[in-house]
């Protein structure tokens, strides 16, 4: 099986298709109809694979995916996906983008599965390997369904980096879950609930994470000599589900912004148990276990464990304050560190009353699929092809603050993106801010956004891998659900050289999640 022979722009062009194709019909109106939306919830599948890569030099590289898919019509799944290196001699070799799937059942219990990412990254030496930092990845087999919502397949896959070196078919294995979520397409007044529905409502917190890293003695950099630097920062993002009062699992993924260590990053799904302490306090216990690496730091393979304990504090009554404390490490190299993290948390809970609409409010959001190109604004903002611009490739979650009938809307954001092309595999960037869209004549409307966060990797001069990002944009809203933003923008290191001009286009899909009613 081969991947699909695509340019870099054309590839990233199919995947917006995909999304717009999968978003629903066309309707007349740019608002949700009034009333209640008869929809079902959407049905999300989260799965995991394991598979070895072979590399120029027969190297070989254990590679674990991570997706999270959504139901769009029937046989028809997009989602969000990421790739890391966990055994070999690349830790932080990770990327991140698009994945659509296709499953046809071949009887009860069993399906064919077929299915196409689109992203972008890359790791140690990733610009020899990765070329520009595009990955597209096929695969083709067979899942078989065992107890309820869980599947385990095995199949065939195919991974090309068109830019650089990169170019194997391997077996994987595969584990997935299917679920109801809380998650309903576009922004409706209200939504119709019968008491069946409410069975599968759950909790489930969302959270921004800053991190400091302390390094044990006798920690090295990657090349087992060099004396690694005392202390990392790291900003990034957390979703937790709860599976009982108790028991939860969880998925975070940050980024150095702070240090020596420009471009690490990691993707840590974990699990963990909550005890009560009051009725405003809890204590948790979690474990995580996933790839890490980049920025020199010496993860090895990139199997890195977090092993740790947290306080949480509800401050406000759908905020909480979360301080942790955990171990860090890699289990087969040097790299060793305490972590002290502090997390500011919004609640999605579990709604109570008799009723089926009782306590319940919808959340109104969005997803971006987001192309973005650099232009270089200084002679030496990356140290290499400074003539190049960079394409990255990602998503931006919006989480919107004001009410929908007002023409002005506050909304808090977050991004993450790869670069693809320009001789810059490897950089990715993590971002979190806040932004406002205002309604213009017709279904023009205008957006601003100011953002902050981690950036590395790729040869871009980023220092410590602190960056900041403001964009302006001018939008159309096609459907109800589905809009196109083009904006300007400017991003740039805050202790080093790197300043680029920003040309962005993105895919925008509304959705709403369902939540306990505001007090």
């Amino acid at each position: 099986m081969t991947a699909p022979a695509l340019s870099s722009h054309k590839t990233v062009l199919l995947v917006l298709s995909m999304l717009l194709a999968g978003g629903g019909q066309a309707q007349q109106a740019v608002q949700e109809p009034a009333g209640a939306n008869s929809e079902p919830a959407k049905k999300l599948t989260w799965s995991l694979s394991h598979e070895t890569w072979s590399l120029p030099g027969n190297e070989r590289m254990g590679m674990v995916g991570g997706r999270v898919l959504m139901d769009v019509m029937p046989h028809l799944q997009l989602g969000v996906a990421s790739y890391g290196a966990v055994r070999g001699e690349r830790g932080g070799f990770i990327t991140l983008g698009g994945e659509a799937q296709t499953r046809w059942p071949l009887g009860e219990q069993r399906d064919l599965v077929g299915g196409l990412f689109v992203g972008g990254g890359g790791g140690r030496d990733g610009r020899t390997l990765a070329g520009g930092g595009l990955m597209v990845r096929t695969h083709l087999g067979l899942e078989q369904q065992f107890g309820s919502g869980h599947r385990v397949g095995l199949g065939v896959s195919h991974v090309d980096f068109p830019d650089g070196r990169i170019r194997s078919t391997q077996p994987y294995l595969s584990y997935a879950y299917d679920f109801d979520s809380h998650l309903y397409g576009g922004w409706p007044e209200r939504l119709n609930l019968g008491r069946s529905d409410r069975a599968w409502l759950s909790e489930q917190e969302f959270a921004v994470t800053g991190r400091h890293y302390q390094f044990a003695r006798g920690v090295t950099r990657d090349d087992g000599v060099t004396p690694q630097h005392r202390s990392m920062q790291l900003l990034g993002a957390q979703w937790t589900g709860y599976l009982s009062p108790h028991w939860f699992v969880t998925l975070e993924a940050e980024g150095a912004l702070g240090g020596q260590n420009a471009g690490y990053m990691q993707i840590l799904p974990g699990l963990g148990y909550r005890l009560p302490l009051t009725a405003q306090q809890m204590l948790k216990l979690h474990a995580s276990l996933g790839p890490a690496g980049g920025g020199g730091a010496d993860t090895g393979g990139g199997t890195l464990t977090d092993v740790g304990v947290s306080w949480q504090v509800r401050v406000l009554p759908r905020q909480s304050l979360e301080l942790t404390l955990s171990d860090v490490r890699a289990p087969s190299q040097s790299f060793h560190a305490t972590s002290v993290g502090i997390k500011w948390v919004h609640h999605l809970q579990r709604p109570g009353g008799d009723s089926p609409a009782d306590g319940l409010d919808t959340e109104r959001l969005r997803m971006r699929l987001v192309n973005q190109t650099y232009r270089g604004a200084s002679a030496d903002w990356r140290c290499c092809y400074p003539d190049q611009r960079v394409e990255n490739l990602g998503l931006q979650l919006d989480y919107m603050l004001s009410p929908a009938s007002e023409s002005r809307q506050w909304f808090l954001s977050g991004q993450g993106l790869a670069a693809y092309k320009g001789q810059a595999g490897a950089y990715m960037t993590g971002l979190v801010g806040a932004g406002v869209h205002q309604r213009l004549s017709g279904r023009w409307h205008a957006e601003a956004e100011a953002l902050v966060g981690a950036a590395g990797g790729g040869g871009l001069r980023t220092g410590g891998g602190l960056v900041a990002q403001a964009n302006a944009g001018l939008g159309y809203q096609f459907t109800p659900r589905l809009a196109l933003l083009a904006s300007v923008g400017r991003i740039q290191a805050v202790n080093d050289s790197f300043k680029a001009n920003v040309l962005g286009v993105s895919a925008v899909y509304r959705f709403s999640a369902l939540s306990v009613a505001r007090p």
